[in-house]
C-alpha cells in the first residue's frame, strides 16, 4: 500500500490561506516524478475550508476530509457539520477521535462509534484516532487504552471496508515531544497484531506526535507504520514536503 501524508490543519488557515497552500504544493509536487504512485496525500481543513479545497482538489490526486461532523445527515443540531454535505463537495476523507476532540469537546468511545459507522455509510474513508496520555503511559497502560478505544468505537462498522488508524500518544501532541522508535515500534505491532485478530485485512497505521522533517524519515522505517498524521508541520508547505519525500 502506499504511505500516507496526512494533513491536520486543526483551526488554521483561511479559505484563501488553504488555497494558497494547494497551490504551491501542487507546483512543488509536479516537479517530483511519480510523486503519487507511493504516497496518499490527506489534507483535513477546517470547516470553513473545506470548499477552497473542493475547488482545487478536484481533478487531482490529493484527498481532504472534514475534521468532525456529526452522525446525522441532518436535522436540529446547530453548530454541527455535515458528513453527507462533505461527501457532495468532493471529500473522501473523515477525521473521527482526534484526542483534543476527546478531551476538549468530551467525545466519548459510543459517539465516536456512531462517527465512524457514519463515515463508511458516506464511503468516507474513517482516519481514527487512538492514544494514551501522559498519566495512562506512565502506568503502562498504553495498550490497554489503545485497545478499549478500538474494540469501543470499531465493533460495529464494516470490516471489510479500508480502515486508517491513527496512534498518537496525547503526550506527544504539539509540545515538541516524540515517542522513542522503540516505543512507536512497540504499539505499531501490538496494534497490528490486535488489529488482524479482530479480523480486519484492509487497514493501515499511521504515526502521529510531533512529526517534523528531522524524525520522519527513521520513524517511517519502522514495521507497520504506514504514514504519519502531521499536525503544525503540515501547516507550511516546505516542511509538509520534506516529511512526503522522507
Amino acid at each position: 500500500m502506499k504511505k500516507i501524508f496526512a494533513a491536520n490543519w486543526k483551526l488554521n488557515k483561511t479559505p484563501e490561506e488553504a488555497r494558497q497552500f494547494i497551490i504551491q504544493f501542487k507546483n512543488e509536487v509536479f516537479k517530483q516524478d511519480s510523486f503519487f504512485n507511493t504516497r496518499d496525500v490527506f489534507i483535513f481543513p477546517q470547516a470553513y475550508s473545506l470548499e477552497a479545497l473542493s475547488q482545487l482538489c478536484n481533478g487531482t490526486q490529493i484527498q481532504f476530509g472534514p475534521q468532525n461532523f456529526h452522525f446525522e445527515s441532518s436535522g436540529a443540531f446547530t453548530g454541527e457539520n455535515s458528513a453527507a454535505v462533505a461527501k457532495q463537495l468532493g471529500a473522501t476523507l473523515a477525521l473521527i477521535g482526534h484526542s483534543e476532540r476527546r478531551q476538549i469537546f468530551d467525545e466519548k468511545n459510543s459517539l465516536l462509534a456512531k462517527k465512524i459507522q457514519k463515515a463508511q455509510a458516506e464511503k468516507l474513508l474513517p482516519i481514527f484516532c487512538i492514544g494514551e496520555t501522559l498519566a495512562e503511559r506512565e502506568a503502562g497502560a498504553t495498550l490497554d487504552v489503545c485497545k478499549k478505544q478500538i474494540s469501543d468505537c470499531l465493533s460495529e462498522i464494516d470490516k471489510s471496508q479500508r480502515l486508517v488508524v491513527a496512534y498518537e500518544p496525547v503526550w506527544a501532541i504539539g509540545t515538541g515531544k516524540v515517542a522513542s522508535t522503540d516505543q512507536v515500534a512497540e504499539v505499531h505491532q501490538q496494534l497490528f497484531d490486535f488489529l488482524t485478530s479482530l479480523h480486519f485485512k484492509n487497514f493501515q497505521l499511521l504515526y502521529g506526535g510531533s512529526v517534523k522533517p528531522d524524525n520522519a524519515k527513521e520513524l517511517l522505517a519502522l514495521p507497520h507504520v504506514d504514514g504519519f498524521l502531521i499536525g503544525g508541520a503540515s501547516l507550511d508547505v516546505s516542511s509538509f514536503l520534506k516529511i512526503a519525500l522522507s
